[in-house]
């Protein structure tokens, strides 16, 4: 089955009953987030796999109060821009403290002579 999400409006007076909906709401199988929506943030929008939006409304019922099914859609996948695909280069930091003493010839020159 593909993702879908349920929009699900909710009377909510209280904190106790925005908490005990969000927990109705996240304690059904399936579900993988659940949030508030809305601008006055009556609304729960639950995300997931195979959930019974009947279930949902009807626990919802029985727990909190009024509830209204607002919408139920499959979830819009983000695909990423073009943009934002290419990765910014990242100077790589390869310092070499030796690259001073060798020679092209490949042997090490050092800075100071031998006396023999």
């Amino acid at each position: 089955m593909a993702k879908q999400k349920i929009v699900v409006k909710v009377t909510m007076n209280t904190e106790k009953k925005a908490r005990k909906a969000l927990q109705i709401a996240v304690s059904l199988s399936g579900v993988e987030s659940a949030s508030f929506v809305g601008s006055d943030k009556d609304q729960i929008a639950v995300t997931g796999e195979g959930i019974d939006s009947v279930e949902l409304t009807t626990l919802l019922r029985k727990g909190v109060g009024y509830t209204e099914l607002v919408s139920v859609g499959p979830v819009e996948e983000k695909k990423p821009d073009a943009a934002k695909e290419t990765n910014p280069t990242v100077a790589s930091l390869n310092f070499n403290p030796y690259q001073y003493y060798y020679g092209s010839y490949g042997m090490p020159c050092y800075a100071y002579a031998y006396e023999i």
